[in-house]
């Protein structure tokens, strides 16, 4: 089971030799990213007595309690460290999708409710127009069943009319008789018996007639009164007409106001476009300059990172051609006073953490050749993918990457070590073989090479291509800003586009349920006008034809009137003497 754990030393006497070294158990790991708390336990591990005490460690320990293999943290640690960082950024994606989500389901439930209520409105205004045309169906109805009643007077209006067109044709006769009678008869002649009883008959129809006309008269009177109710009533509608025709011209104004404002915001919405697609014109040659860069800072820690090999070589050359080829010495004076025992005791303790440090040191190597060969499958597949896989590839590639650099520049330091490890073995061996052979350490060197002004002069050339670095890595951490930058816009101008996109949609929604409200408005305009002006005309030609009937008997009845009085003045006229 692998184990996250704590070097600690133990510092030793100065007749025990070196201290004890252990390892404090911290944490276990139970899955590939799930790390529990363990309770405090120390184990013995003479292995990592090459570490330094506080380091942290990756040990991998038997069901005994036995060290298995053993490994620095730091790089297993910023993996892991990583890997948290990539997943809170895709929590913290997915937490901004949902939002999101949330967001537009809110939107979407609140529209839906809008549409809900403006179709109950519309409902209940077709059912109020729905009542009002029932309402005025049945006040057709009346209007044609008065229609009718009157057609039934005019009927009978028209038959007492010709009965008394015949009581006049009869009068006319009875009076051009007695016109006749008056001009042949002779002076001071009188009507005799037959005459004022004929006269008298005629008299009593005029009157029965003029009764007759009189309840045709009170029949006319009715049928007005009632054409006036009518006429009443058909101004309540004629003013709710008016008042429909209003609503009808201001929804008409609210629908070119409308059309006005959605233009003003498509006009927005395309300059928003427009400054979008400029944006992502300026992200992406910065993108572009940011790629080519990196691409640049690859170039040279690659070249730095072959520069340094070479260095290490030229260093290995030296330290295997000189003890001096590293620069640190050792203190020969103090090893020839020591006793052989101890030198030959320091000298196996040299060995010992040589080859432990060399064994970390292959691995590490071993590990950054497959890091290596890492890169180069991730190369590979990146040149075939597309979309969300390219994605996905590069950021695994970047990532890998950052991790090789960071494996190879702690390699370096390791190297170094190991060869300074090599250099000061190689003079602590030449004492003790001196020692033991009675030679002076001096002349076992022999003839060597000074490499320090090779040494020196890669060295400057490595710190200044390491400042270039340097200066490269802030250049890309400005433009990395501003790209993110760039981004943060974008995305911002993407929000505000998608919400004017929602308001066009809302807009050109309102103006079409507007226009089609305006569309039923002037249909229920038309329809009621229509409806309206058919039965006003009827009414007004039935009043007209009223008022005519009307007249006319008066006018019949003021005739039979003065005949009556006529006839009566002849009737009673004083007797004549007889001729």
């Amino acid at each position: 089971m692998l184990y996250l754990a704590e070097v600690q030393k133990q510092k030793g006497g100065l007749l025990s030799g070196g201290g004890k070294t252990e390892l404090r158990l911290l944490a276990c790991q139970q899955s590939d990213q799930n790390w529990n708390n363990v309770p405090e336990e120390t184990i013995a591990a003479e292995e990592a007595s090459k570490l330094n005490d506080g380091a942290l460690v990756l040990v991998e320990l038997s069901p005994n309690r036995q060290i298995q293999r053993i490994q620095e943290a730091g790089r297993p640690l910023v993996n892991i460290l990583q890997n948290f960082s990539r997943q809170l950024k895709n929590f913290k994606q997915k937490e901004d999708e949902i939002e999101q989500w949330k967001q537009s389901l809110m939107f979407q439930v609140q529209e839906l409710n809008r549409r809900e209520m403006d179709l109950d409105a519309r409902l209940e205004q077709l059912q109020e127009q729905e009542d009002k045309f029932q309402t005025l169906e049945a006040e057709k109805q009346a209007v044609e069943s008065l229609r009718e009643e009157i057609k039934q007077l005019q009927t009978d209006l028209e038959r007492k009319s010709q009965e008394l067109e015949g009581a006049w044709e009869h009068l006319r006769g009875e009076q051009r008789r007695l016109e006749e009678f008056k001009a042949e008869a002779k002076p001071g002649a009188t009507l005799d018996e037959e005459q004022s009883r004929s006269l008298n008959e005629l008299l009593n129809r005029l009157s029965g007639d003029g009764a007759a006309t009189e309840s045709v008269r009170e029949h006319l009177n009715q049928s007005a009164e009632f054409a006036q109710r009518q006429q009443e009533v058909m101004n309540q509608y004629w003013e709710q007409l008016e008042n429909l025709r209003n609503a009808s011209q201001q929804q008409q104004q609210e629908l070119e106001q409308l059309e006005r404002t959605l233009c003003d915001r498509q006009n927005e919405y395309q300059q928003a476009l427009i400054n979008l697609e400029q944006q992502k014109t300026l992200h992406q040659t910065n993108t572009t300059l940011l790629n080519n860069k990196q691409d640049f800072l690859r170039l040279l820690k690659e070249q730095l990172r072959q520069e340094e090999e070479l260095q290490l070589q030229i260093q290995t050359i030296a330290a295997n051609s000189s003890d001096t080829g590293t620069g640190q010495q050792v203190n020969v004076e103090a090893l020839q006073k020591m006793s052989l025992e101890e030198l030959q005791k320091k000298v196996q303790e040299l060995q010992d953490n040589l080859r432990t440090n060399s064994s970390f040191v292959q691995e590490q190597e071993q590990e950054l050749n497959y890091k290596k060969e890492t890169i180069e499958e991730l190369k590979n597949k990146l040149k075939q993918a597309s979309g969300e896989e390219l994605k996905r590839i590069e950021t695994e590639l970047a990532d890998e990457q950052d991790g090789y650099e960071f494996l190879n520049q702690t390699l370096i330091g390791q190297r170094r070590s190991l060869l300074e490890s090599q250099s000061i073995l190689r003079q602590h061996q030449n004492v003790l073989l001196g020692r033991i052979s009675n030679i002076n350490p001096i002349t076992l060197s022999g003839d060597s090479i000074d490499f320090k002004p090779v040494l020196n002069q890669m060295e400057t050339q490595r710190q200044h291509k390491s400042q270039q670095i340097q200066k490269l890595e802030q250049e890309i951490e400005q433009t990395r800003s501003s790209v993110e930058q760039e981004q943060s816009k974008i995305e911002q101008q993407n929000q505000e586009l998608a919400a004017k996109l929602q308001e066009l949609k809302a807009l050109e929604e309102n103006l079409n349920t507007l226009r089609t409200s305006a569309i039923e408005s002037r249909v229920k305009v038309n329809f009621c006008q229509d409806t309206l002006q058919p039965i006003q005309d009827a009414l007004d030609g039935l009043r007209l034809k009223l008022q005519v009937m009307t007249e006319s008997s008066e006018s019949q009845q003021q005739v039979v009137r003065d005949m009556c009085q006529t006839l009566q003045s002849l009737v009673h006229q004083p007797e004549l003497l007889a001729s």
